[in-house]
């Protein structure tokens, strides 16, 4: 599993030790930490850069998996925008090289993760099904895209089997509520703090926010399914929510009576609605009813408590 250590990668690994499965982590620990396997001691742990082509191959190799789960991934659209030649390397180039690497191993099938909150683009179809043409807007969406392309072309001239999870705005334990990415576990930090939260813009964009243990399960739905009639499923609630109505909804959670949001500037790059028809998934991969939006939170918030907190200046 590429991307292992971090926040939806160390979920997917506890699920899949526990079941008895033997695991091998590539991570470069940028993001992700050591610390979120210490559930899985049995998991082997490799810090590698999915853009080392050669230490891919040489690791996927020789441990000879009977599937692969890619989720290593620069995440932060922002940084995408500032930075296109870096997301580009990570995403593009190192999934060629796990896709490769992958392929050399003779791996029965690649579960390779993807984005439904960027890949879309603005549509006026919302919730927005597998069918709706892509016209990403960051430099982020636009990588993903390429990556699925590549998995189609793997698919087409050396028969990788490659299945592509387009994820809704997934949150949940180990998210990083300190990083630039995850509004949820952003939120949940700063409620508990007493500070309020920073919104984007006026607050309406909405998005799919899809607990983490739901996208484990479509993780392993799609590992074990077989003979899926379609490359891509995309994962998540098929609500949508606004980020005004989020900050309430986690403001209820915690039993806060003020979380009045500070607003700044809209961000470059970042759609304005974003929520995932996800019929095909639920139909082909069988996946039960997702996760309320208040159990999510209580679990996320219940998370963020245990973290060490910054004394008061």
């Amino acid at each position: 599993m590429t991307g292992g250590a971090g926040f939806i990668g160390s979920n997917l690994v506890d699920s899949l030790v526990a079941d008895g499965a033997d695991v091998l982590v590539l991570d470069d620990l940028s993001h992700g930490s050591a610390a979120n396997l210490a559930g899985s001691p049995a998991a082997e742990l490799v810090e590698l850069d999915v853009r080392d082509e050669a230490g891919v191959r040489r690791a996927v190799t020789g441990f000879a998996p009977d599937l692969v789960f890619h989720l290593a991934a620069q995440i932060d659209v922002r940084k995408s925008m500032a930075d296109p030649a870096t997301d580009t390397a990570v995403n593009v180039l190192g999934s060629v090289n796990v896709f490769s690497a992958a392929l050399a191993a003779g791996v029965r099938r690649v579960v390779n993760t993807s984005t439904g909150g960027a890949i879309y683009g603005e549509t006026d179809v919302v919730p927005t099904p597998e069918t709706t043409p892509t016209d990403p807007l960051s430099a982020y969406g636009l990588g993903k895209r390429t990556v699925e392309r590549y998995g189609s072309w793997f698919r087409r001239n050396h028969g990788l089997d490659v299945v592509t999870l387009r994820y809704g705005n997934v949150y949940g334990p180990r998210q990083d509520p300190r990083g630039d990415a995850g509004v949820i576990a952003i939120f949940c930090d700063r409620v508990l703090a007493g500070q309020r939260p920073t919104v984007f813009g006026d607050g309406r964009q909405t998005r799919d926010y899809v607990f983490v243990g739901d996208i484990v399960a479509a993780n392993r739905a799609a590992a074990a399914a077989t003979d899926l009639p379609h490359e891509v499923y995309n994962v998540g609630t098929g609500t949508e929510v606004d980020v005004l109505t989020l900050a309430e909804a986690v403001a209820a959670a915690a039993g806060a009576v003020d979380f009045t949001p500070e607003f700044l500037p809209a961000r470059q790059g970042e759609v304005l609605r974003s929520c995932l028809d996800v019929s095909r998934a639920r139909a082909e991969l069988g996946l039960p009813p997702p996760t309320g939006l208040t159990d999510g939170l209580r679990a996320t918030l219940d998370w963020v408590r245990t973290l060490p907190r910054e004394p008061s200046a």
